[in-house]
């Protein structure tokens, strides 16, 4: 990027709304210039880091620290146990919207914002085509993302307003 577009007020948003279309299901895709091409092809399984209570149950948390494990995140996995989960924390708030592109099986998203649940994708579909859809807030920022298997917030009585707080586990 040249000088004058890094001045240029309306080309630096244009870069910036880019790289936050790059999103994927795990959060930024390694950045506006990250190497895609080079995920691996088989699904990352994170150590059980977190729990969350949520709808009265225990359900354990993969944390997905790093931006290629949150660009990675569920994609390639075959099943996801009815009690575990993923966890993408952010540094701080941000508009995060992701996609299913290479995710095998259907999954829940709760984007939670100041240990408050604000917005719920329920069920959303896997996609293995070249232009998947974006799912998320498109307005409101958000500090984590949870996944959980299709279905799971449902049968768990999650809803949006619902409270939730993420604990390290002792290591």
């Amino acid at each position: 990027m040249t000088e004058r577009a890094l001045r240029s007020p309306g080309r630096w948003v244009l870069w910036m709304l880019s790289g936050m279309l790059l999103l994927g299901c795990g959060g930024f895709a390694w950045e506006a210039s990250g190497p895609i091409a080079q995920l691996p092809r088989e699904g990352q399984t994170l150590p059980i880091e977190a729990r969350a209570i949520l709808g009265g149950e225990t359900i354990y948390l993969e944390v997905a620290r790093s931006p290629q494990q949150q660009a990675i995140g569920l994609m390639f996995r075959s099943d996801l146990a009815p009690d575990r989960g993923m966890v993408f924390p952010f540094e701080s708030q941000r508009i995060a919207r992701f996609w299913m592109k290479n995710v095998s099986i259907p999954l829940d998203m709760l984007f939670v914002r100041d240990e408050e649940i604000v917005a719920i994708e329920a069920n959303v579909p896997p996609c293995n085509e070249d232009s998947c859809p974006l799912y998320g807030p498109s307005d409101v920022p958000v500090d984590v993302v949870i996944e959980l298997a299709g279905g799971r917030a449902d049968e768990l009585g999650v809803h949006v307003g619902d409270r939730v707080a993420i604990e390290p586990l002792e290591r």
